[in-house]
């Protein structure tokens, strides 16, 4: 399903393939940090390493989209 979203808008604008972008590492965040509660010890904690490092991306992409409208 990712890739029909390129397929059937070749031509998408910047702005709305990085609102997708950021949804879906919204998305990856929320899962791993509900997967790393399941996990103990270190699985848990490289998990959760992962699901931050997921939220930095997401927040990267959130100040592009605020640089390209500043209010």
């Amino acid at each position: 399903m990712t890739s029909t979203i390129f397929l059937i808008a070749p031509d998408i604008d910047n702005r709305t393939l990085l609102e997708y972008a950021c949804v879906s590492l919204a998305s990856a965040s929320v899962m791993a940090s509900d997967f790393a509660r399941d996990l103990n010890g270190s699985q848990g904690h490289t998990l959760l390493g992962i699901q931050q490092s997921i939220m930095l991306g997401e927040m990267a992409v959130n100040r592009v989209l605020d640089n390209l409208d500043p209010p």
